[in-house]
């Protein structure tokens, strides 16, 4: 008996002309570490809700690998989380999820993400985004996809906008003990500003299907 037996997510992988993203694997979690103690964001400034880049390496490293294993162990057909592990030349530079909440009657997914600081600023954020929601609009079957970032956080948004999303209102939110204000974006297939590469899926068989409510 192998891997993809007892969780067939083992054998997903989403492929673009740079980047492979696949369900992340326990061998993924020390380079994803990695990369992210080399720095996200400015320091400053946290453009997370939850700011769990400002543990202390150890706990950041235990926090890292106890949600991947949390999320992936709560896959359900009535909710789920896949966190795709991001990488180049088969090194762990990021992670990009996909989520859904009774996905069978809303067709609608929710994204976040994250990506090394030193590879940022070169189209790669946009090229997971877009994976993502290829895979959600053509494999899944999704007809609306949802995101959101902090309302100063410009080059996430120049992402969303750059797919086709548009503004879906705002929301208050805590993040380091202040106030932020939350831009919400939302996207419809139809509306979906595709890439000029089309993406290549392997490993989505029934057995997964089934395990997302597809």
């Amino acid at each position: 008996m192998e891997l993809v037996d007892v969780w067939p997510f083992a054998d997903l992988s989403l492929r673009t002309p740079r980047l492979e993203l696949r369900p992340v694997r326990d061998d993924d979690i020390a380079g994803l570490v990695e990369a992210a103690l080399r720095g996200i964001h400015d320091p400053a400034r946290m453009p997370f809700a939850f700011p769990w880049t400002d543990a202390e390496p150890e706990v950041l490293a235990r926090e890292l690998a106890r949600h991947v294993w949390r999320e992936r162990a709560g896959i359900r057909p009535e909710g789920w989380t896949l966190l795709f592990a991001v990488l180049e030349d088969g090194v762990p530079i990021g992670v990009q999820d996909l989520r859904a909440e009774g996905f069978a009657a809303l067709r609608t997914v929710s994204s976040g993400s994250w990506l090394t600081a030193s590879r940022q600023g070169d189209g790669l954020g946009t090229e997971m985004r877009a994976a993502v929601l290829s895979f959600a609009f053509d494999h899944v079957g999704a007809v609306v996809a949802e995101s959101g970032a902090l309302d100063w956080n410009a080059a996430s948004l120049a992402v969303s906008k750059r797919l086709g999303y548009r503004d879906n209102g705002i929301k208050r939110v805590m993040s380091r003990d202040r106030v932020e204000t939350e831009q919400l974006v939302r996207l419809e297939v139809g509306e979906f500003v595709r890439p000029s590469w089309t993406l290549d899926v392997s490993g989505f068989g029934d057995r997964v299907r089934a395990r997302l409510g597809v």
